[in-house]
């Protein structure tokens, strides 16, 4: 026969024991549930759409090009382009089809002839040849705009510099 004490110790032993399962089972749950709720988010996290990543990276590539250009700030000019020309890149990997338009294929054959007359402006110094090819580059702008049924989005050659923080005139060394 098995002492009293005997038995309690083992119904102690098979308390915790079944205390211990179920705590171990409720982290369990718990993790798995956070790792669920996590998942979800990451799913719902925000994607820019293709009018938000126009105006977030491109638009104001466009506008500081034309700024730096303006005031003759060929190193700047060149930096801008270049900004202008990965925004494209990346928008065309973000959005890789736009209304069912190829968006990688449409930005090469719109903008790759008027970006490298910028670049050769640029590359010259010459201020009149960088205002020909930067009103030609806006000009396609509007043509793609107008083609993907966006005519009511009208960009133009700027003015004055949205940008008070910023100066664009070429810095002495």
């Amino acid at each position: 026969m098995i002492s009293p004490s005997v038995e309690r110790a083992d119904e102690d032993m098979v308390r915790i024991a079944t205390l211990l399962a179920l705590c171990a089972g409720t982290m369990t749950v718990a993790v798995l549930g956070e790792v669920r709720a996590q998942a979800s988010a990451d799913q719902r996290a925000y994607r820019p759409n293709f009018g938000d990543l126009m105006t977030a990276a491109v638009q104001p590539r466009h506008i500081k090009l034309g700024l730096a250009g303006q005031e003759r700030n060929w190193p700047y000019a060149a930096y801008e382009l270049r900004e202008l020309q990965g925004a494209f890149q990346r928008i065309a990997h973000a959005v890789p089809v736009y209304r069912s338009t190829d968006m990688a294929a449409l930005i090469s054959a719109t903008t790759a002839a008027p970006m490298d007359d910028v670049a050769a402006a640029i590359k010259s110094g010459d201020a009149d040849k960088f205002a020909a090819a930067y009103a030609q580059l806006t000009a396609t702008c509007n043509a793609c705009h107008q083609s993907t049924d966006h005519a009511a989005i009208v960009i133009q050659v700027p003015r004055t510099s949205s940008y008070p923080d910023q100066d664009f005139r070429p810095q002495k060394p």
